[in-house]
């Protein structure tokens, strides 16, 4: 199977962070100040 490639700009826009639901969990992925990202429940 052939993985999807989506770039961070075309996830987060304009903003610093977004919210992804998964299995019926809330996530939280941000670029921080030193431009790498990070994911939290």
């Amino acid at each position: 199977m052939k993985q999807r490639t989506i770039s961070s700009a075309e996830l987060f826009g304009t903003q610093q962070e977004l919210i992804i639901l998964h299995a019926g969990e809330q996530y939280r992925l941000r670029i921080t100040s030193n431009n790498k990202l990070i994911m939290t429940k």
